[in-house]
């Protein structure tokens, strides 16, 4: 386990090994440190160690981000032009 905390931030970053992950002791362990830097103000985001391939999984989602983000740029032109003819 990793704890990073960014005080200027105001963000703690919680990495978890597959093994502490399915730990419930030590989830336990962990909640009343999650419940004492939410009453500081700070956000948490605890990161779980994964079982698939990080790089093919990162590929696929920049694929898919980039086929997403030219699907809304047609969709925003096909209602500009709309927008304009109908003026």
């Amino acid at each position: 386990m990793e704890i990073i905390q960014d005080d200027a931030k105001k963000l703690v970053q919680v990495w978890l090994s597959r093994k502490e992950s399915g730990d419930e002791a030590l989830q336990s362990r962990l909640k009343p440190m999650y419940a004492q830097w939410k009453q500081q103000k700070y956000m948490v985001a605890v990161f779980h160690s994964g079982q698939e391939d990080l790089k093919e999984n990162t590929m696929a989602l920049l694929a898919y981000n980039k086929r997403r983000s030219a699907e809304l740029a047609v969709q925003r032109e096909k209602k500009r032009r709309t927008t304009s003819l109908e003026r």
